[in-house]
C-alpha cells in the first residue's frame, strides 16, 4: 500500500471510530431533584447501556447522574457487580415520583452480590452519588422533573 493510500485508510478508520465512539455514548439531560439541584444524566436507554451503568468507572461527579429507562414497569433489580464507590439508587414511577430508595449502596466486594430492588414496580431508576438522596430530599413520593423527548 503506497503512504498516501494508508494516510487515507488511517483517516478514513479513524473517523469511523469517532463516530461510533459518538453514536454509543448515551444522551444526556437535565434532572431536577427535589431540592432544586440540577444534574445531568446520561440516560441508559439500551440493554448494554443498562447492563454496563456505574461500573468499572473510578467515581461519579456531584452534578451528573445516569437514568435507566425502561421499556415497561417492573420491580427492575440491580447490584454492584465490578463497581468501584458506592451509590444511592432511586426508582421512579412514570410520573417521576419516587417509589423506593436504596441509600449508599456498597460496590460489590464477592460473590455473590446483593441484589437491590424496589417493594413496588417502576419505569425508571436513577443511580446518584452515595449520600445525595438524603442531602436533595429524594425520599419516597417526592418527584425528580425530566422529559425524555429527543
Amino acid at each position: 500500500m503506497r503512504p498516501r493510500t494508508r494516510t487515507r485508510t488511517l483517516a478514513v478508520l479513524l473517523t469511523l471510530a469517532v463516530i461510533a465512539a459518538v453514536q454509543a455514548s448515551p444522551r444526556e439531560i437535565p434532572l431536577e431533584l427535589p431540592s432544586g439541584k440540577k444534574l445531568t444524566v446520561e440516560v441508559m436507554e439500551t440493554d448494554e447501556d443498562r447492563a454496563r451503568g456505574v461500573m468499572f468507572r473510578e467515581s461519579l461527579p456531584l452534578d451528573r447522574g445516569l437514568l435507566f429507562v425502561f421499556d415497561a414497569p417492573s420491580r427492575h433489580a440491580f447490584w454492584m457487580k465490578n463497581c468501584k464507590f458506592p451509590i444511592d439508587m432511586v426508582w421512579l414511577d412514570a410520573a417521576g415520583k419516587v417509589v423506593h430508595v436504596a441509600a449508599e449502596v456498597p460496590p460489590c466486594t464477592k460473590e455473590p452480590c446483593p441484589i437491590y430492588e424496589p417493594d413496588r414496580l417502576a419505569l425508571y431508576v436513577v443511580e446518584i452519588n452515595a449520600g445525595q438522596a438524603r442531602r436533595e430530599k429524594v425520599a419516597v413520593g417526592a418527584r425528580l422533573a425530566f422529559s425524555l423527548s429527543k
